[in-house]
C-alpha cells in the first residue's frame, strides 16, 4: 500500500511540474501592427543603444537590429565591427504615426 501512494504521489508531483512548466506555457502573440504603421531606418554607432532607446518610446510597435549597405553578404558582428565591411550597424522602427511622429522619432535617435 506504501508503495501505492508513494508512486501516486510521485506520479502528482511530475504531473504538477509538467503543468506549471514555462515549456507548456503559451507565449502571449504580439499586438498585429495597426493599418497605418509606417518603417523607418536609423544607422549610427552601435544598434543595441539606439534600439533600446526606441523600444521606451511610445508609439514604437517593433525594432530590428541589422546591417545597412556595405559589401558583405551575411556580415557578423565581429567583421562589421572590425570595419571590413563597408556595413553599418541599424535599427529599423516600426511605429504608429498616430500615435508618435518621425520627427520625434529623430529627437530619440
Amino acid at each position: 500500500m506504501t508503495s501505492t501512494r508513494t508512486l501516486l504521489f510521485a506520479t502528482l508531483i511530475a504531473a504538477g511540474l509538467a503543468a506549471a512548466s514555462p515549456l507548456n506555457a503559451q507565449a502571449p502573440k504580439p499586438e498585429p501592427a495597426p493599418p497605418a504603421a509606417l518603417k523607418a531606418t536609423f544607422a549610427g554607432g552601435c544598434f543595441w543603444c539606439v534600439e533600446e532607446a526606441f523600444d521606451k518610446a511610445p508609439g514604437v510597435i517593433s525594432t530590428v537590429s541589422g546591417y545597412i549597405g556595405g559589401n558583405t553578404r551575411k556580415p557578423t558582428y565581429e567583421q562589421v565591427s572590425a570595419g571590413r565591411t563597408g556595413h553599418a550597424e541599424a535599427v529599423q522602427v516600426e511605429y504608429d504615426p498616430a500615435k508618435v511622429s518621425y520627427e520625434k522619432l529623430l529627437e530619440v535617435f
